[in-house]
């Protein structure tokens, strides 16, 4: 892959651990330079040619000095990856905490939205690639996930509707549906609900990899490959969709 985004300049939010971080990586590797964006910024160690902001997506304002920071040092903007975001716990439906889907909402959705927004006039001029965190729960749903499933199907609405908006800019937006993923934040959610009555997290993670086709669980690495292929010009006819990263679930 190397070459692939020679001297293009990307925007990862959500850049500073997990998911985030390991696309800046494959980015990096493939010749892209940019900006990696987090509210857990400080600190952050990227690869050369990237420069970090700290911010919360949740603030316009944030992200839009984040894009500004863009356009001053290198003038151009060329692939954003819009990966923020946060997985609440399981609730039954009953037990919802309206707060707290107005706080997933302002980072899930919200912050997508602000994240392409102020991109956008940036991109324009060159054209691109938007890539937005989706989910398996873009498209499906399951018991206790009301908050999540209805934030990320509402990234998949946000998608489609906007590569309606942006294709005559040739700036092209698809969505990423990464399946189970054994992140720290999985396996912390993994646990709290081994500690309720759950499985152990050795058996809920064994009982997610006998799902797939392929037997295991997909990783971070595949997500960050898929999002350096829709970054490239190896999906330049490709938009408005979303893209599996699930090893296979049915």
């Amino acid at each position: 892959m190397k070459g692939l985004l020679e001297d293009k300049v990307t925007l990862v939010t959500g850049a500073a651990a997990g998911i985030g971080r390991t696309i800046v990586r494959h980015l990096a590797d493939a010749g892209a330079v940019g900006l990696g964006f987090d509210i857990a910024a400080r600190g952050m160690d990227l690869p050369s040619g990237w420069i970090t902001r700290p911010g919360d997506v949740c603030s316009e304002d944030d992200v839009g000095d984040a894009v500004e920071a863009v356009r001053n040092e290198f003038g151009r903007l060329d692939v954003v990856v819009a990966n923020a975001g946060v997985v609440p716990p399981w609730r039954e439906t009953e037990a919802i905490d309206l707060d707290e889907w107005d706080r997933v909402f302002a980072v899930n959705v919200r912050g997508v939205v602000a994240t392409i927004k102020h991109a956008v006039p940036l991109m324009k001029a060159t054209g691109g690639s938007i890539v937005i965190l989706g989910s398996l729960n873009s498209h499906r749903a399951h018991p206790r996930q009301c908050l999540y499933t209805a934030s990320k199907h509402a990234v998949l609405g946000i998608t489609r509707s906007v590569a309606l908006d942006l294709g005559r800019f040739d700036i092209r937006v698809n969505a990423l549906g990464p399946g189970p993923i054994a992140t720290e934040a999985l396996l912390e959610r993994i646990d709290a609900r081994a500690n309720s009555g759950g499985p152990a997290a050795t058996e809920a993670l064994q009982q997610y990899a006998a799902e797939t086709a392929l037997g295991r669980l997909a990783t971070e690495d595949d997500v960050a490959r898929a999002a350096l292929f829709l970054s490239s010009a190896h999906s330049s006819g490709i938009s408005g969709q979303i893209l599996p990263v699930d090893a296979g679930l049915p």
